[in-house]
């Protein structure tokens, strides 16, 4: 049995990298795949790379959307694929030649319990692709459970998983988050109880991308922002908990800063700093010094 896998990738303005993305998915072992192209509104080359390899191998699909965002564009690729299984793929990191086959051959092993997801290991990859760096945390078996992904805010790159399309008939990526929206996935896909297995080989490379969408727009906006979906998956009970947890975690940290931020204006050095400035302003070197500071800002600017 060779089911159909579908290995959706959005993208949005990687034309750096997505050939690289395009040729590990090419250079799979298993090779009964659709690959999905969906561009995100891209203004760069991303359109020409993705075109050439659809006319190179009809496995390439390649969709053009107005730009709304990863979610938007990975619900998109979801509704366009006709295989049995998921692989998702960000247009800027790799898969090893393996990745789809080592999870095909676990997820049809003939065991007790019926596998809807597998989860490989994973490694990191410089920019420039020269460098295979170790991964950001470690996984093992036992990393994956509700608890662990909720209360410890666990997660990992969406390309380490090998999923049955069936569970994505009521599952989807929430499109008012920029971010954190592979998550709220995890958190939905544990909440099924899934069947899964674990494959402890780095089988999917996640790019250190200084121009990534993490680097660029952060997490920040989405903390509260991810109650709402979440909202739609827990208990009650689940909710509330998880609710004051992250509260609780909110008020911890801006205690921790106003504490370190006190002992910082008690410290000796800073109460240097202090006496010093008001000598300076007393005697009018203060004022003198930012005299000559705003002329050099101006004659630097004119420069410019």
């Amino acid at each position: 049995m060779n089911p159909l896998v579908s290995i959706i990738i959005p993208c949005y303005n990687q034309g750096k990298f997505i050939n690289e993305t395009l040729q590990s998915v090419y250079l799979q072992t298993y090779i009964t795949w659709e690959c999905i192209i969906v561009n995100d509104g891209s203004t760069d080359n991303t359109e020409e790379i993705a075109k050439s390899w659809e006319a190179k191998d009809s496995r390439f699909k390649y969709y053009y959307k107005k730009n709304s965002g990863v979610s938007s564009t990975r619900n998109f690729g979801i509704s366009k694929a006709s295989g049995m299984y998921l692989q998702f793929l960000d247009s800027d990191d790799l898969l090893d030649e393996k990745k789809i086959q080592f999870s095909v051959d676990e997820i049809l092993k003939s065991d007790e319990v019926k596998k809807q997801v597998v989860i490989s290991n994973f490694k990191m990859i410089s920019a420039n692709s020269k460098e295979i760096l170790p991964p950001f945390c470690e996984l093992t078996e036992k990393s994956f459970t509700l608890e662990n992904f909720l209360y410890n805010l666990f997660s990992i790159q969406l390309q380490c998983g090998f999923f049955d399309i069936k569970l994505f008939e009521n599952i989807k990526f929430p499109e008012n988050l920029s971010a954190q929206e592979d998550w709220i996935v995890w958190i939905a896909i544990l909440k099924t109880n899934p069947g899964y297995s674990f494959i402890d080989l780095p089988l999917a490379y996640y790019r250190i991308n200084p121009s990534g969408r993490m680097n660029t727009i952060g997490a920040d906006d989405n903390q509260i922002k991810i109650l709402d979906p979440l909202k739609q998956i827990l208990t009650y009970d689940e909710y509330y908990k998880f609710s004051v947890d992250l509260m609780t975690r909110y008020f911890n940290s801006a205690k921790l800063f106003r504490n370190n931020l006190n002992a910082v204006k008690r410290s000796k050095s800073y109460q240097s700093g202090i006496l010093l400035k008001k000598g300076l302003k007393k005697i009018g070197v203060l004022k003198i010094g930012q005299f000559f500071f705003k002329r050099v800002i101006k004659f630097k600017t004119k420069e410019l």
